[in-house]
């Protein structure tokens, strides 16, 4: 099976002023391979001669074949992605959306669910309450907004008694250790929203005694820019520019070095690439290496991580 599939955006609804939903079908209305609630899907956009792709969690129910939604933030300050979603794709758009892939499942162990998701993080937990409610599992979710007209969420979340809305600006704002403070044995936890929130929870839980295989998270990240750097290609001698607003991944496949991939934001490891020589500093934004294998410089995310210095060479 193909990794990518061509599919036409068939829907395109603001939800705030800066979230838009995007939904997509097969042009021929052929049925799309189901996922589990927390997937995400990476979609292509060429844009004025630079291919992006961004990886984006899918909103839409798992079991429903019919297509795939996803919730984009504009972010006017970022490297283009949202900009190009908010600005150039319209119904009829057609687009490359790969295959669904979940790193941020729910954990069939678990005997109770909490999650916990702050401002555009609510998004892959959209998929899993449609899982939770078909499989008549107990859970809680708790949505932190700074404000009414900032929470895309509500236009889309189930009106439960298992839903709670917290938004700041109304004095309701959100507490984790509070959120876990006397679940009972056998719950999960699983956070997404701003390194922030995922830190309190994770220190929250921590705190509680909680085991840190209950205790789940996934960041929205793209990568950092920063200054343009240089790196060798070991297996051929090759010399890469990778720009300011470049990440490492774009710019090898700019020039045809093919690297595997999947999240492309630092959490799988599919991209883990070795370090033959490292003359300077790398600059690790991942979410995979080790402290160890951070200070040892011989690994690299391309997806996230920058560098520093005069020479650095990939065994590619």
């Amino acid at each position: 099976m193909s990794r990518q599939m061509l599919l036409r955006v068939t829907e395109v609804e603001p939800l705030t002023p800066l979230v838009t939903r995007f939904r997509f079908e097969h042009p021929e209305r052929a049925a799309l391979p189901l996922f589990s609630g927390g997937a995400h899907v990476v979609v292509e956009m060429p844009d004025d001669g630079v291919l992006r792709r961004n990886a984006y969690s899918l909103i839409s129910d798992p079991y429903d074949g019919s297509g795939y939604e996803i919730a984009v933030r504009r972010e006017d300050t970022g490297r283009g992605g949202s900009r190009f979603m908010h600005g150039q794709v319209a119904t009829g758009t057609d687009l490359r959306v790969s295959l669904p892939l979940n790193l941020f499942a729910l954990d069939p162990r678990a005997k109770k669910h909490v999650l916990i998701a702050g401002g555009i993080g609510i998004t892959p937990f959209l998929a899993q309450l449609r899982q939770l409610e078909r499989l008549q599992q107990p859970y809680e979710l708790h949505y932190a907004a700074r404000s009414q007209a900032e929470a895309a969420g509500l236009k889309l979340l189930p009106q439960t008694a298992q839903v709670h809305v917290h938004i700041s600006e109304n004095g309701d704002r959100m507490d984790p250790g509070a959120l876990l403070e006397g679940q009972p044995i056998g719950t999960h936890a699983y956070v997404c929203g701003p390194e922030g929130l995922i830190a309190a929870v994770m220190d929250a839980g921590a705190r509680l005694g909680w085991p840190p295989s209950a205790l789940h998270a996934e960041a929205f990240a793209a990568p950092p820019p920063g200054e343009a750097f240089r790196v060798t290609i070991g297996s051929t001698g090759a010399e890469i520019e990778v720009g300011p607003h470049q990440s490492l991944l774009e710019a090898l496949e700019a020039a045809e070095v093919e690297v595997d991939w999947s999240c492309r934001g630092g959490a799988c490891g599919r991209c883990e690439t070795g370090v033959r020589a490292c003359h300077g500093r790398i600059e690790h934004h991942d979410h995979w290496l080790s402290p160890e294998e951070r200070a040892a410089q011989t690994k690299i995310m391309p997806c996230m991580s920058r560098f520093r210095g005069d020479r650095l060479v990939l065994d590619l």
